[in-house]
């Protein structure tokens, strides 16, 4: 029987904590020392801390701690009185005298069993940490906050056969041996950093070693640590890491500054990575791959990860946050130079689209749900729910609006100012947009609103043409709609990227940068001869609902001639989007125009098949959804499915000769080879769509016969969600080839959770009860249950199955790993957006979570604001 830690019970009410209220820490740790006697079941953790009082107070010292088991506390080495020892998770109290004193405590914690996965706790042999946002007080006593920075030395002592390896921050001092087989390694970070960047990792670990030789002639050791059988998948994120340490350097003059830098790869992990100064911790699924086991999205996650985690080192490490409030400071910053980063490594066009597409899954639905919060929120009950698409994809739409204002000079004066204004700090928003201010040249009161103002603004645009003074006018109107706690908003600043193309020959007359930044405005062109064709919001320049009335002959237009990629893909998705609501609507669209754009990009020489694959790939359920003013998974469902079988009927030899001719014999990373995956397996799926009598043979000879799991998996996706024995023999062959693969078992799971099988509601249930789904792991809870929730139509089946199957999940998995468990109340959430009896039945499967005794803070402030919003 697995022995876990259960999460103490959160009061009825969890405190909130509110921005308004932050004020400067009363004491300061300049210095810390801190020593672990490992052991899986029992760690001891000696502190030693410096502490100076911080301006004319008389407060106490406070130090958090959370369950931890203290043995000894002292003030300048003497013992404090056992009666002021705190009790339960209370911090620890100490008055304190004068300005400075070295404190000392000595705790036990047990690794084993801490099923939070947040502090220092065991995963497959190994000992990690997870500190980001407040897991160092489950590791010892200390002010658990981010505006105080510490320098750190780390000692280490275990079991040697078990732990031969002991990392930790900064760089390696000394090592040595001890008694009855145990070893002892020092680290010493000589950079000051808050607690959340504390790292330790202890184990049996294997490494693939290289380094890098910065730009001012420092060699650099780089280690990627993992288990030996997994070394030869580790060459991609290598040479991801050293990628990005020369891009860092320059675009943005950023060198690297200690010694070494490590990577540790590890099973049981509540995000993507953390950037722990010097000692990256990651989730093995962003780490190992090799074209066997890992798709091409997953190389490339590999590589955005990776930089992004490395890119902190800056901005978020060096430049820190000063309270929790300010974490689109460091997240939304970096999200953008790895998104820039990834469209340096590969196709700027296609890596935009899939940024947008990401932005508008995760990000708008949020925007416009109970959950909506400015990408610096006013309060919270936990902070870790905070960890969300507004904060990260939307902070860094809002990087990227102030990159487009200032152009690429100024921005670069804009970030060196930033950084050296407020190296070794603990910055706000506030310094970085003053940054921006006075490096660039410019005045951003304003703008200031998107830090501020929750909501996605949509934008109205009228254009008139007056052929007599051969001008043409766009009339533009900004609203941004109310959202819990936020009504009546002023209007935005929104860089709107905008071009006029002549309708006869198809070229582009004129392109401006437009700023709206009231509530209408009127911008001229001159010299437009005949009544042109718009194109606005090119390169998705502002992350805002352009609302404009385009017939389907405008938009394949558009789809045909547009040379902004954005845009011409943009354009395409509403020709299609358009078809889908006039059929919900119960109208008969004539998807002429549809399929003679699919055909015109499947055909243009000049496309490249990455961009195709995008272009003629149909909107997502949830998005066409996210269009209506009331879901209707089955209406939407049904068109969504009826559009792609005509397209795939109408076009069926194109896309029988291009899936031939995209087949490779060889697996390479390079664009194109990338970019004919991605197109076949789109291919495949329409001839499957079609109902060709052919169709899930095909799917099944592209499953048995590829050399990649780009190409495996892509054909298993489209057999998942047929009746057909293909589907099944397939997804028996698929679990005997990859039994022993964790990470690869994950995609078994995924595939089956998001298919668009009509018993996908039963079939759910039964994944939850296979042997190879556990709770402890979040990659697994969130391969089922996390990708059930993003399938539209299946969760939301009409008899509410899919929402009392979530409802469970997260009552049982809340005692385990709250986090986690927070994560997956929000499918739950947008009941708003649903007819009864739907919406009744999410209410009460929140009521019924909310009813819970004993709820963690994390699941009470989800389930709160969903019922509430």
């Amino acid at each position: 029987m697995l022995d876990i830690q259960t999460a103490a019970a959160a009061p009825a009410t969890p405190p909130v904590i509110r921005r308004e209220d932050y004020r400067a820490p009363d004491w300061l740790v300049p210095d810390i020392s801190l020593d672990f006697t490992l052991d899986t079941d029992r760690t001891i953790v000696t502190a030693r801390l410096s502490v100076t009082r911080n301006g004319a107070h008389d407060r106490p010292l406070l130090l958090d701690g959370e369950a931890l088991e203290l043995l000894s506390v002292s003030v300048d080495g003497v013992p404090l009185p056992r009666d002021q020892w705190p009790q339960g998770d209370a911090p620890l109290s100490i008055p304190l005298p004068g300005a400075t004193h070295n404190i000392e405590t000595i705790v036990a914690i047990s690794p084993a069993r801490n099923s939070q996965l947040m502090g220092l706790y065991a995963s497959g042999g190994l000992l990690c940490t997870q500190c980001e946002a407040e897991g160092f007080r489950r590791i010892t006593y200390f002010p658990d906050r981010p505006d105080v920075l510490s320098r750190y030395s780390v000692r280490m002592e275990a079991d040697k056969a078990l732990y031969p390896v002991l990392l930790s921050n900064g760089d390696p001092v000394e090592s040595g041996a001890g008694d009855n087989g145990r070893h002892w390694a020092r680290w010493n970070d000589p950079f000051p950093k808050p607690c959340y960047l504390f790292a330790l990792v202890a184990g049996d670990l294997a490494c693939n070693a290289d380094s890098f030789t910065t730009m001012s002639g420092r060699q650099v050791k780089l280690g990627i640590w993992v288990r030996e059988s997994d070394l030869p998948r580790t060459q991609h994120a290598m040479k991801a890491l050293k990628d990005s340490m020369g891009w860092d350097e320059r675009v943005y003059g950023r060198e690297y500054d200690l010694d070494v830098f490590n990577i540790v790869a590890v099973a049981d992990f509540n995000f993507g990575a953390m950037e722990n100064k010097g000692l990256n911790i990651f989730n093995s699924r962003y780490i190992l791959v090799d074209p066997e086991t890992a798709t091409d999205l997953d190389f490339d996650a590999v590589e955005g990860v990776v930089a992004h985690e490395y890119f902190h080192n800056w901005s978020g490490n060096r430049v820190t946050c000063r309270d929790w409030f300010q974490l689109s400071l460091k997240e939304g910053f970096t999200v953008y130079r790895d998104q820039c980063f990834s469209a340096d490594m590969g196709s700027e066009a296609v890596k935009r689209i899939e940024d947008v597409r990401t932005l508008r899954a995760a990000q708008f639905p949020e925007d416009a749900g109970p959950l909506a919060h400015p990408i610096r929120p006013e309060s919270y009950m936990e902070i870790s729910n905070f960890y969300t698409a507004t904060i990260y994809n939307k902070g860094a739409e809002i990087i990227r609006m102030m990159a487009t204002l200032l152009g690429h000079e100024r921005f670069r004066r804009g970030t060196d100012l930033y950084f050296s204004t407020h190296d070794g700090e603990a910055a706000t928003c506030e310094d970085f947009v003053k940054a921006m201010e006075d490096g660039g040249g410019i005045y951003l009161a304003q703008f200031r609103l998107w830090y501020s103002q929750a909501g996605t603004p949509r934008v109205a645009a009228v254009l008139s043409h007056d052929a007599e003074s051969q001008s043409a006018t766009l009339t533009l109107s900004q609203s941004v709609p109310d959202t819990p706690g936020q009504v009546n908003k002023a209007p935005m600043v929104l860089p709107l990227r905008t071009a006029l193309f002549d309708r006869q020959s198809g070229k582009r007359i004129e392109e401006r940068l437009l700023v709206l930044d009231g509530a209408e405005q009127s911008f001229m062109f001159e010299g437009v001869r005949a009544a042109p064709m718009l194109s606005i919001n090119r390169g998705f320049s502002a992350p805002v609902i352009v609302d404009m009335h385009r017939s389907p002959d405008e938009l394949a237009f558009l789809a045909a001639s547009d040379d902004d990629p954005f845009a011409r893909y943009e354009a395409m998705q509403l020709l299609m989007l358009g078809a889908l609501t006039e059929a919900i609507a119960g109208g008969e669209a004539d998807n002429g125009a549809v399929i003679d754009a699919v055909r015109t990009a499947l055909s243009n020489p000049a496309l490249d098949d990455a961009f195709i694959a995008e272009a003629v790939r149909l909107p997502g359920e949830a998005y066409v959804g996210d269009q209506m003013a009331l879901v209707d998974p089955d209406a939407i469902h049904v068109a969504r499915e009826a559009l792609m079988g005509e397209i795939g009927r109408a076009l069926l030899p194109l896309w029988r000769e291009v899936h031939a001719r995209t087949a490779r014999d060889a697996f390479s990373l390079a664009g194109a080879d990338k970019g004919a995956r991605k197109l076949r397996t789109v291919a495949l799926g329409y001839i499957v769509a079609s109902g060709a009598e052919d169709g899930p043979a095909l799917a099944y000879a592209q499953y048995e016969g590829a050399h990649n799991m780009t190409e495996r998996q892509g054909a298993l996706a489209v057999l998942a969600s047929i009746d057909c024995a293909e589907r099944s023999q397939a997804l028996a062959d698929f679990y005997a080839r990859y039994a022993g693969d964790a990470l690869v078992l994950d995609k078994w799971f995924q595939t089956q959770a998001l298919a668009f099988h009509p018993d996908t509601v039963e079939i759910v249930a039964q994944l939850g009860k296979h042997p190879d789904f556990t709770l402890s792991n979040p990659n697994r809870v969130r391969a089922v249950y996390g990708a059930f929730g993003a399938n539209q139509w299946a969760f939301h089946s009409a008899d509410g199955a899919g929402y009392a199957l979530m409802a469970d999940l997260i009552l049982a998995l809340d005692p385990v790993n709250p986090q986690t468990a927070a994560r997956m109340v929000p499918p739950l959430g947008r009941h708003r957006r649903f007819a009864e009896p739907r919406a009744g039945r999410m209410r009460a499967a929140l009521e019924q979570i909310l009813a819970q005794s004993g709820l963690s803070k994390d699941v009470t402030e989800q389930v709160s604001k969903s019922l509430a919003g």
